[in-house]
């Protein structure tokens, strides 16, 4: 593949954007080498309302974007003129969230000449263990669990062919995880807290039901929503009884349920692919029982297990990064700067290029700029030059 990197012989240097949900954040990578990962989180900002709020959310990443950039780079110890690309979260996501996250890559990549490449939330979870292990196998076999995702994932080729294999047709898991711990008045968001609970509990205490593991299920969607009702209908009746809910083990029951369903529906989906490895991401695969469940299922099945370390499982910049850099080295086509901000982007699609792009890196010096030929914003012909060289001066500054 040809490699497309700014007059150096070295691997190519990305800033990632990511700002699907509500952490703000921002990582710097050099091929598969992690260089700076800053995170701003809106987490407490929400905690009150028991989820995330999208206008919030929103507002958050407005605020910490330039200061989160600023912090990666130094982090880093790069310049902005350093780079040789800007990646940034295109999809899917919160509508509002991602497009603060878009406009400031499109400023950022603008101002500093530098290709744009708009990335998948999703397949960014998958190309972030190249930062912990290497180089990703072909094909790879990714379980993505979090607060809005459970899904099997087949992907030959990370930059530009990922295939759906199964996903959630209700409550996601880390959402199922959120559910049970307000049930159990243990705040937001529940994963952590469930984790920590269920280190003191029994998780063979109580029989909650597994759900789509009849041999008439489909053998590799997920379905969570059962279970949160399950529970619930568990504590209430334990209350209505007058006795005390024993919080460990219903949170270590309810864990393993969760645990042992995606294990088991994960290795499946391995020995019938013909892959002999397994990745897992996203939020919930920082869960100590998921993770503790897959290394010894997978070495009884014989596969190899790869799951980042916890902080790079959460939603990150470094993740949006890593793809990026990926896009760079292979030589994939950069996004235009009409890249929309789409909150339904499918995982089908790892990275969105300009649609009269192909071959095409980075902005040229003129007809690619906003206000000037077909990669331009459409309908919008005035010439604003003046504006984008004092944002140029301020973002270089950065």
């Amino acid at each position: 593949m040809a490699t497309l990197i700014s007059s150096r012989t070295q691997e190519p240097l990305v800033l990632g954007i990511e700002t699907s949900c509500d952490e703000t954040g921002v990582g710097v990578v050099r091929g598969h080498t992690l260089l700076a990962d800053a995170v701003a989180s809106s987490v407490d900002d929400h905690a009150r309302y028991g989820g995330v709020v999208p206008e919030i959310a929103s507002r958050a990443h407005l605020e910490a974007m330039v200061p989160t950039i600023r912090r990666a780079l130094d982090e880093a110890g790069v310049t902005a003129a350093d780079l040789d690309g800007v990646a940034v979260t295109a999809g899917p996501g919160l509508a509002g969230a991602l497009l603060v996250g878009v406009s400031a890559a499109k400023a950022y990549a603008y101002a500093l000449g530098k290709p744009l490449y708009g990335v998948n939330h999703l397949a960014s979870h998958i190309c972030v263990d190249q930062l912990e292990h290497g180089a990703l196998p072909e094909p790879t076999m990714a379980l993505l669990v979090s607060g809005g995702h459970s899904s099997l994932l087949l992907a030959p080729d990370i930059t530009t062919d990922v295939r759906p294999l199964g996903a959630t047709i209700d409550d996601a898991a880390g959402e199922a995880f959120d559910k049970v711990a307000r049930v159990l008045g243990l705040g937001f968001p529940g994963g952590p807290v469930i984790d920590r609970y269920a280190r003191e509990g029994d998780p063979a205490a109580i029989a909650f039901p597994r759900g789509l593991t009849g041999p008439r299920d489909a053998p590799y969607d997920f379905s969570f929503s059962g279970l949160k009702t399950a529970v619930a209908r568990w504590i209430e009746a334990r209350r209505r009884a007058g006795e005390e809910v024993p919080v460990a083990d219903v949170a270590a029951s309810f864990q393993e349920a969760v645990t042992d369903v995606l294990t088991r529906k994960a290795i499946r989906a391995c020995k019938d692919e013909g892959v002999g490895h397994l990745m897992i991401g996203g939020g919930v695969a920082a869960n100590s029982r998921l993770r503790a469940m897959a290394e010894e299922r997978c070495a009884d099945a014989g596969l190899t297990l790869r799951v980042p370390r916890p902080k790079l499982c959460t939603d990150n910049g470094a993740m949006v990064a890593a793809l990026g850099a990926e896009m760079v080295a292979r030589g994939r086509p950069a996004s235009g700067w009409d890249l929309p901000a789409d909150s339904s982007l499918p995982v089908t699609e790892p990275h969105v290029p300009a649609a009269s792009a192909a071959g095409h890196h980075g902005p040229p010096s003129g007809a690619g700029r906003p206000g000037h030929g077909n990669q331009g914003h459409r309908g919008h012909g005035h010439d604003h030059d003046h504006v984008h060289e004092l944002s140029r001066k301020n973002l270089y500054d950065a």
